[in-house]
């Protein structure tokens, strides 16, 4: 959804844009081109996609590249000098440019050692998560982070083909998940597969606070984009986008809220935006993709 977020951070050819999740730079080599004077920060938890980027954005000036966490925006941007931001893009998941690199151990249908560690120079591997979770917790984490029917019979299998050899690829996973999930193993893998891969990064723990922090980097009248591609990631935003814009219900023309309710902003889109059917058809990966955008209150 290129167009979509382009369109929607409504960008001003001198304004000061964070992509939080640079991946490639697919989003930021757009924004870039319509900056004049303007500044793009780019951050990355991940050292082979910033290399990535920096090749891909090496022509432009006022980029800013960044090794961190998105979950670290506010102490990022500020720490670079900057106190407010025009606009901010979270691209949240697993890049293409990850699940493309057989090594990273992200996708099933590439055998790898099961890693999925986003940054691969800390934190624990998906193979530490499979090795060492009792099989309550691995349940727990394949029920939670993936909604999988199969959950306790997969942790099952696992606790007890790793007594027999270390479970250390992908291929080795999917093969187990198929002896259990057998015609579904197809959707299993996927559940299995983003279950672990959110359990690794800890996707999930911070994502609320990080959106709170995005709406308090904005300038007044700045757009926060934020793409989804899982429900788990998309109620966290729609609730934080809900609760951000507050329930106030004063008259549009009263001069003050009295009500209690504090408002930091509107909602852009009541429904999110999905892809087009064209769009589904030469990207495939974008058919789950959901983009909500919240605006700062002027």
């Amino acid at each position: 959804m290129l167009r979509e977020c382009i369109e929607n951070l409504k960008i001003k050819s001198d304004g000061v844009y964070v992509d939080g999740t640079i991946g490639g730079a697919g989003h930021s080599s757009k924004i870039v081109e319509k900056l004049e004077s303007g500044t793009l920060i780019g951050i990355d938890r991940d050292q082979e996609a910033l290399a990535a980027s920096r090749k891909r954005l090496e022509n432009f000036s006022h980029v800013l590249l960044v090794h961190g966490k998105h979950e670290d925006i506010l102490h990022h941007v500020r720490e670079l000098g900057f106190e407010n931001v025009d606009g901010i893009l979270l691209d949240l998941g697993v890049s293409s440019y990850q699940i493309d690199e057989a090594s990273r151990g992200f996708s099933y249908t590439k055998d790898a050692p099961l890693d999925m560690r986003m940054d691969r120079s800390s934190g624990i591997s998906a193979r530490d998560v499979i090795r060492t979770y009792s099989q309550e917790e691995l349940e727990k984490i394949f029920l939670e982070y993936g909604e999988e029917k199969f959950s306790r019979r997969i942790a099952e299998k696992i606790v007890t083909e790793r007594e027999i050899k270390d479970i250390e690829t992908t291929y080795e996973l999917a093969d187990l998940i198929r002896s259990v999930a057998h015609k579904d193993a197809v959707d299993s893998f996927k559940r299995i597969f983003q279950a672990l891969r959110i359990e690794v990064n800890g996707e999930l723990k911070e994502l609320r606070k990080t959106v709170f922090d995005c709406v308090e980097l904005l300038k007044s009248g700045g757009r926060l984009c934020i793409i989804t591609f899982h429900s788990l990631e998309d109620r966290i935003v729609k609730d934080a986008f809900i609760d951000l814009q507050g329930k106030c219900t004063c008259p549009k023309d009263f001069p003050k809220c009295v009500c209690g309710y504090q408002s930091f902003g509107k909602i852009i889109t009541k429904k999110p935006i999905v892809p087009s059917k064209e769009e589904e058809e030469w990207n495939p990966r974008s058919k789950s993709a959901k983009l909500r955008v919240f605006e700062k209150r002027v």
